[in-house]
Order: C-alpha cells, then structure tokens, then sequence
C-alpha cells in the first residue's frame, strides 16, 4: 500500500494551458512582464501579430512582427493554433510554440483577446481560461487615453468591444482583476489558480490537434 501511494505522489503533473484575455488596455501585456520579472516558471508564448509596432515595442519579444503575406502563409500551412483579425490587424498563436514548451513540461500561457479565446476553447476545452477584468469601465478609458495610441474613433470601438466582451464571461474559468498600481496582487490570484489546479482530482488533459 505504502508503495502505490509513493508512486502515486511522485507523479508528475502535467502541464497546463493558460488562456489569458480581457479588453484592450486592461493590462494583459503588464502582468505577463510581471510575471516574467518575478521568474515564474511558464512558457511564455509571443504572439504573431501584421500590426505596426508602438513605440517601446520589441520585435520577438513582445510580439513577432510579420507582413500580411507571411501571416497568410502561416494560415496556408496549418502554423497558427488560432488567428484572428483586430481592429483591422491579423493576430495569431504559432502552434510549434506552445508545442515545444509544453512538451517541455511548462505550464504555457497564452495572450489573446475574447474571439481568440473562442476559437482556442472549441479546439482545447481543456485549457485554463483566464479572463482579465478592469476594476471599472471609466478606468479602462482612461488607461486606453494614457497609452496614446488610438484616435477617438478607435477608443470608443474598443469600449464598446469591451462591453460586449464582458458580458460573455461565461466563456472563462476564472476572473481576475487589474487594479491600478496593485499588479502584483494579479500576479498572485493567477499563481493561485495555477495551484489550485494542480490540485485537480482529475487534471487537465492537453491534446492539440
């Protein structure tokens, strides 16, 4: 008896998949670096995106930064996990990526918004769905104003979308919050959910296809 509940414990855990969203300007791309900062031990997967870069932007690292015509090749040949299109822009989550860290025995988080999301649940329902939430819509505004890079027309479409976004929070397995100036508290609840399902009587079974 003794050795079947050694062999049991010291099972590996498997690794999981983070689906991390929210609306634009929430603050997705501040946790991931804090995340990043404070080393924890993720595969952190960079997203393949036709938009032009912002200013501070870093190719490879924020994001992969490619020409339309790559990214349709990219779809031609099955490379993308998921894509979508933004705001006029195409983004996706090369597939070989979250292959390789999690064959790697990661756990990966991926960054994408609600229609990505979407698209990743049809095709690995297993993954961990994270949804990111302001602490109120007049504090997204004013972050999206801060960042200086949408005109009016832009900021108003992107509240919009963030309206209708939250209102499919059924989608996700877990809300957290991004209060301002308290990122490390975000850091912790994602840290807490990544225990708590490791603490699954039944874990999650990654398969991508």
């Amino acid at each position: 008896m003794r050795r079947r509940q050694s062999s049991a414990l010291s099972t590996p855990k498997k690794p999981l998949l983070i689906v991390l969203s929210g609306p634009s300007g929430v603050g997705k791309d501040a946790l991931l670096l804090r995340l990043k900062e404070l080393n924890y031990p993720l595969g952190y997967i960079t997203t393949v995106t036709t938009r032009s870069r912002r200013a501070g932007e870093r190719n490879h690292i924020d994001y992969h930064f490619i020409t339309p015509q790559k990214f349709q090749t990219m779809i031609k040949q099955g490379e993308l996990l998921e894509y979508a299109n933004v705001y006029g822009n195409w983004y996706g989550v090369p597939k070989s990526a979250v292959n390789e860290a999690l064959n790697n025995g990661l756990d990966t988080i991926i960054k994408v918004d609600r229609q990505g999301a979407a698209s990743i649940k049809k095709i690995v329902p297993q993954a961990v769905f994270i949804f990111l939430m302001p602490p109120s819509m007049e504090e997204l505004g004013q972050r999206l104003k801060r960042r200086h890079t949408e005109s009016s027309f832009d900021l108003d479409l992107r509240m919009q979308t963030a309206v209708e976004e939250m209102k499919q929070l059924s989608l996700f397995d877990y809300v957290v919050y991004s209060q301002r100036n308290e990122i490390d508290r975000a850091v912790r609840d994602i840290a807490a959910i990544i225990t708590a399902e490791k603490c699954r009587t039944v874990p999650r079974e990654i398969d991508l296809k």
